[in-house]
């Protein structure tokens, strides 16, 4: 794995609508194995492949994260916060938080206390910030309206090749199909390959709109995350047996073209990657829903990571999903026939 290359893009802040840090990075990484780079007004980064090709496959994964931002500040200089995306709020309080502004990064703690805990309807609404600030003017020389704020958390290894960190969700999908576009390159790749770093998936998923509108792709690969069956609270009754370590997960859904599903299974089988299955009733509730409605139609094919712990300060995940999705969706770029 590129380590060096996913630690910096995990390292960062990119909470929904300030993915700005995140792009930065993408860019810098690729420059030297595309022949195109384009950042719309969204910030949506696309990293192009063969664009003189006819045949346009748009990989998207979502660069943003859940997180916070700061929607007031008090007299007190305590600050307080509205979410961006789906937060789990009694993961919060008491945590040390980073706060991303203009002038570098502020730290902080997420106010706690015992009664907090007793919140039948804990929220939000009910968190303050401490940064140390003696009060409101105090806190402005530190801290802006709007600055967003990621707990402070850590990149670790853990054993047999798993390790945890924050947000993995969904910075992982935009490490594997940047890495697939390199791999799909040393492999002969001759399609147009429209790697796209999209915006706003845990808001608004304008970004995935906007992208495919603009690339108006032939077909598209989507890579996300998805539910583990193998760690507490979740039932494989609901979507099925997934398994950390156990390969990249394909998505039996309405919404997914069982042909490409197909595909993608072919040049598993021809590598020997495994390849999990998981079920969904409707849409699939990521990036790929705004991109099938695009244009006329776009044929999608939806790759998740296995996660466990999906959306909490610390995610699960496992280096040999990592680069099984990688190598898949390189294969299938490198032999793709219309």
């Amino acid at each position: 794995m590129n380590e060096k290359f996913l630690n910096n893009l995990l390292n960062s802040i990119s909470v929904s609508g300030y993915e700005e840090q995140v792009q930065d990075i993408v860019t810098e990484e690729m420059k030297e194995y595309t022949d195109e780079i384009r950042r719309d007004e969204m910030q949506n980064l696309t990293c192009i492949l063969n664009p003189e090709n006819n045949v346009r496959i748009m990989l998207s994964a979502h660069a943003d994260e859940i997180g916070l931002m700061i929607s007031n500040i008090r007299e007190d200089g305590r600050l307080q916060v509205i979410d961006r995306g789906g937060i789990v709020p009694a993961t919060y309080p008491g945590r040390q938080v980073r706060i991303k502004t203009k002038n570098g990064e502020v730290y902080g703690v997420v106010e706690a206390y015992r009664d907090l805990f007793k919140e039948e309807n804990l929220g939000t609404k009910h968190f303050l910030i401490d940064i140390g600030a003696k009060d409101r003017e105090d806190a402005l020389k530190n801290v802006s309206l709007g600055d967003p704020i990621v707990p402070d958390t850590h990149i670790r290894k853990m054993t047999n090749g798993k390790f945890t960190a924050r947000a993995l969700d969904d910075r992982l999908g935009v490490y594997i199909i940047m890495e697939a576009i390199k791999r799909a390159k040393e492999l002969g790749c001759k399609v147009g390959v429209y790697g796209a770093s999209t915006t706003g998936e845990e808001t608004t998923k304008t970004g995935a709109f906007w992208t495919s509108t603009r690339i108006n792709p032939t077909l598209a690969i989507v890579v996300d995350v998805t539910y583990t069956s193998d760690c507490s609270g979740m039932n494989p009754a609901e979507m099925g047996t997934v398994l950390l370590g156990g390969g990249p997960v394909l998505c039996n859904s309405p919404i997914v073209v069982k042909t490409l599903n197909a595909k993608m299974e072919e040049c598993a089988k021809k590598v020997g990657i495994p390849v999990q299955r998981e079920a969904a009733s409707r849409l699939s509730y990521t990036d790929g829903d705004k991109i099938h409605f695009s244009n006329q139609g776009v044929p999608m094919v939806l790759v998740s990571i296995p996660l466990r712990y999906m959306h909490m300060p610390a995610e699960v995940a496992d280096e040999k999903d990592v680069e099984g999705c990688v190598e898949l969706i390189a294969q299938f770029l490198a032999n793709y026939n219309a």
